[in-house]
């Protein structure tokens, strides 16, 4: 199995990624297909799909940010069973996080990932692939150290249409598994940079924002 970045959204890959996407996450998970050229071609955005025979059938997309020291795990697709994708993509982009803490000369501090919660929203079938069913996907990342910032967690709408999409948890894996709390004016900083790209906010985003900014940290607790 492969490795391979993609930056581009004329490279055949990338037309079997985004396939694969629509197939798997809900419609207001997914950037539209044109919109992708300038992600794609953002140095700091890292997209890469795991090719086995040629055939796309995994991918991540995560960033890292030098001044906070902190990663966010925008997506992860597992596409096929029985061929351990989820493990080589979450072993690969560790190793290529931890390379790129090392160059900014710091130990990684963390990363963020938005978790959905099936007890809250059942309805996500994920393309009927067993191993991207949320209960599933909710212990996994569990077991890779994610935690649960104690705080109720919307996002806005990636169709952009000012609605707010509630059923997740905002996550954190401290590369400190003993961390119990986090800096409530870092995931302030990190919501306002990651969602800049969406002028339409919904209202219910900027006031829990505004709670967070009332607060010293957030407690993290397990999933």
């Amino acid at each position: 199995m492969e490795f391979v970045r993609i930056q581009h959204i004329d490279n055949p890959l990338f037309a079997k990624m985004h396939r694969l996407m629509q197939e798997v996450f809900p419609p207001e998970e997914v950037l539209a297909y044109d919109l992708w050229r300038e992600p794609l071609e953002d140095p700091g955005i890292r997209v890469f799909v795991a090719v086995h025979e040629g055939e796309v059938v995994g991918a991540t997309e995560y960033r890292y940010y030098t001044d906070m020291n902190v990663a966010m795990t925008d997506f992860t697709i597992i596409g096929r069973e029985g061929l351990g994708v989820g493990r080589f993509l979450a072993r690969e982009r560790q190793k290529d996080l931890l390379a790129l803490a090392a160059e900014n000369g710091k130990e990684l501090y963390g990363m963020f990932a938005e978790i959905y919660d099936p007890y809250r929203v059942e309805e996500h079938s994920f393309g009927g692939i067993k191993p991207m069913d949320p209960f599933v996907r909710r212990e996994v990342l569990s077991h890779l150290g994610y935690k649960r910032t104690n705080f109720t967690y919307v996002h806005p709408s990636w169709q952009n249409d000012g609605e707010a999409v509630s059923g997740l948890d905002l996550g954190f894996m401290p590369t400190n598994e003993e961390q119990t709390k986090l800096e409530a004016d870092l995931i302030v900083t990190f919501l306002k940079r990651y969602y800049a790209v969406l002028p339409q906010k919904p209202q219910a985003w900027l006031d829990m924002v505004k709670d967070l900014e009332s607060k010293e940290t957030v407690e993290l607790l397990p999933i």
